[in-house]
């Protein structure tokens, strides 16, 4: 049985999962929100749904949507829309401040209604395989890199790619941070675009993680140091490596990946969550903690830059 569902935010994003809520069989496409109404009609006409004048009759047309409007609008709009008894996803960051935050799990709380967080990477196929041969991490490096955008230059690239990386090595070493170091350059916009941050666990774990938005190349890499073996993963090629000592020194292992698309799954998972009522694979709470870590190494960075 199929639930009814809608997209909030007719923008680059929100056309993208209208394009795959239309693909999947337990979704009914049946609305699309967005303050310029032409775009909304634009987003209905290629993918399905009807292009609705108000948030108040987008709340009244689904069971669950998806939030992709600007970040300083997630708590206004996700709270109106839990209101009324929706369960959303969130595109990441939850929210521009950890007051929002509280306000949106506070409210999913009050009305029952399930909030995922959209930190897609969560949902790569890659990441089955690193959880799976994961045991006791000591050091991660991360790499996001990506060319300018031209879109979320109202935030910078912390809270726009670094973010993602963030709250995967939250989860991965489920150990509270300790400490943190980070630098920052803005180059094309007025905050930063390329950013560096260190992390100390206090289980001893130590992430290094690097992002920018003014590469020339795309790239999306993690890899994760352990006692016995390091593992490295592509998020964008869906490839990933295991290297361990071997009699003629260091070898590698290449990983079989089952190939799909992170969005679809991530959809798919929030459709089944919300019709059964489940807790999400990243929660509330887990996208206000990477908010809480993005948010200070934002900090860090504005106040040591000169």
């Amino acid at each position: 049985m199929s639930i009814k569902v809608g997209v909030a935010g007719a923008g680059a994003m929100g056309r993208n999962h209208a394009r795959v809520f239309a693909l999947l069989e337990k979704a009914d496409l049946v609305a699309i929100y967005d303050q310029d109404k032409a775009r909304a009609q634009a987003v209905a006409e290629e993918f399905g749904g009807v292009a609705v004048d108000s948030l108040d009759d987008f709340s009244k047309e689904v069971d669950a949507a998806t939030v992709a409007v600007p970040t300083i609008a997630h708590r206004t709009v996700g709270c109106a829309l839990m209101n009324q008894g929706v369960h959303v996803l969130m595109e990441k960051p939850i929210a521009n401040s950890l007051d929002d935050a509280r306000a949106l799990i506070e409210k999913s709380r009050e009305k029952s209604c399930v909030l995922q967080i959209g930190h897609i990477e969560r949902f790569n196929p890659v990441m089955r395989k690193l959880e799976g041969s994961l045991s006791n991490p000591r050091f991660i490096e991360a790499h996001r890199l990506s060319p300018f955008p031209n879109r979320s230059i109202d935030i910078g690239v912390v809270l726009d790619l670094m973010i993602h990386d963030l709250e995967i090595i939250l989860h991965l070493v489920n150990s509270p941070v300790q400490s943190v170091d980070a630098v920052g350059v803005a180059v094309m916009t007025e905050r930063e675009d390329i950013a560096n941050a260190r992390i100390r666990f206090e289980n001893g774990c130590v992430a290094n993680v690097t992002s920018s938005r003014i590469s020339p190349e795309r790239m999306r890499k993690i890899r994760v140091f352990q006692g016995d073996c390091y593992l490295s993963l592509d998020y964008q090629e869906q490839s990933a490596g295991v290297y361990t000592m071997t009699q003629n020194g260091v070898g590698k292992v290449d990983v079989e990946i089952e190939k799909d698309e992170p969005l679809k799954l991530e959809l798919a998972s929030f459709v089944e969550c919300a019709s059964r009522g489940e807790t999400p694979q990243v929660s509330g709470q887990q996208g206000a903690a990477a908010l809480n870590l993005a948010l200070e190494i934002t900090n860090i960075i504005n106040t040591s830059t000169p």
